[in-house]
């Protein structure tokens, strides 16, 4: 009989509430059965894990990351993906979105073909997995590019993102667009047929051509606060839209640095059911302070502050792990409810994968993330196996 892990002893935050002291059995990459240790009734082929009272929530899912460990997605190799997906667990990531950048037709091209090849001949067990793409760019607002290369900005060409996705082999599942921009509207429509996120970033859009945006098929914002028109009392922007408009969810680099703890705290208490953490991070997190590469571009990189040369913020350093604990610590009754509904739910959702990710929930895959009492990650569970054991954790 084929053997099943078995964490006992831990607080599970299952999909239908939290069960304390209580069990999950896995095996086949999927959850097998979860309850309460009263009920518990150990297998001799059982592989059990002692959790001691820690604490199991779903696998973070980061739907805007670029980079990590030297590694980014843009590098067009197979090495930076699987570069990617080993050291992600280490945060509680058991799955991402590869995040390209607004680049030259050949850089971002040779991009989507290294990400599908990999989806599709380089996936393991015990690895973040890669769910699919986001395209940030090119098809953006000048005016807020941020540190996405002005040069290679071009208006929505839908040819050119049939030709990219399949190069991608469909695996494009969201992309940012300034749907102010001419032609914005109609490729919002079109993408929304494709059965693609449309998220609105990078973008100057007034308060109305969001609403004409969401009913074009716009479901979701891009880095809410960063390069988008913001909050005016009298022009309230893409930013109150955001929070007004409950169609959209929008995603949040909750790093203290790209959004002060106070914004946070108002994002928090406005869209708090509809907010995805993500970290936009780049091939600096993990590694020291120093110069690094973005899209061809120099980034410096000091104490947790990524910018480019003209200061620009030039994505982040954030773990996932980390805006976990700045989330609880902003956000006045913050709860890991709130928490895995943000950082798992909500992007799972929006990829249509709720079915398989996103909660903790017998038949779905075993991404699973185990807590100490100081909400650090012990232990990361991708798709059934070990990813990341915290030395010293149990």
């Amino acid at each position: 009989m084929e053997q099943a892990t078995v964490l006992i002893n831990g607080n599970i935050y299952e999909e239908g509430g939290m069960i304390p002291n209580g069990f999950i059995q896995i095996g086949d990459m999927t959850i097998l059965k979860i309850g309460s240790m009263a009920d518990y009734h150990q297998h001799p082929y059982d592989h059990v894990i002692d959790l001691q009272g820690k604490t199991v929530i779903p696998g973070f899912i980061d739907v805007h990351i670029h980079g990590a460990a030297g590694a980014d997605a843009m590098d067009g190799e197979i090495s930076a993906l699987q570069t990617m997906v080993e050291v992600l667990p280490q945060e509680g990531t058991t799955s991402f979105l590869a995040t390209t950048m607004t680049q030259s037709d050949e850089k971002i091209s040779k991009a989507l073909t290294n990400a599908a090849q990999f989806i599709g001949h380089h996936q393991r067990l015990g690895q973040a997995e890669i769910l699919g793409i986001h395209l940030e760019g090119p098809f953006l607002n000048p005016k807020m590019a941020g540190a996405q290369p002005l040069e290679y900005i071009i208006p929505p060409d839908r040819e050119l993102f049939l030709k990219w996705q399949s190069l991608a082999q469909g695996m494009i599942k969201q992309v940012t667009i300034a749907p102010e921009q001419e032609g914005g509207l109609a490729f919002a429509r079109f993408l929304k047929e494709q059965g693609i996120v449309v998220s609105i970033g990078h973008s100057a859009a007034t308060f109305t051509e969001v609403k004409q945006a969401v009913k074009a098929g716009a479901t979701q914002v891009t880095h809410l606060f960063n390069q988008m028109k913001g909050l005016h009392h009298r022009q309230p922007g893409v930013v109150g839209a955001a929070l007004l408009l409950d169609e959209l969810y929008a995603e949040l680099i909750v790093d203290g640095i790209h959004v002060c703890p106070e914004m946070v705290q108002l994002a928090y208490q406005n869209k708090k059911e509809k907010l995805i953490l993500m970290t936009d991070s780049m091939r600096a997190k993990c590694l020291q302070n120093g110069e690094y590469d973005l899209g061809g571009q120099k980034v410096f990189v000091q104490d947790g502050t990524a910018v480019l040369e003209n200061g620009a913020l030039a994505g982040s350093v954030l773990k996932l792990s980390d805006a976990v604990k700045n989330v609880l610590d902003y956000c006045n009754g913050s709860s890991l409810a709130d928490i895995i509904r943000m950082a798992a739910a909500n992007p799972a959702k929006q990829l249509n994968l709720y079915e398989r990710k996103g909660s903790i929930r017998p038949g779905k895959d075993a991404d699973l993330v185990v807590l100490d009492e100081n909400y650090d990650v012990s232990m990361t569970f991708c798709r059934g196996e070990l990813a990341y054991h915290k030395e010293g954790a149990v």
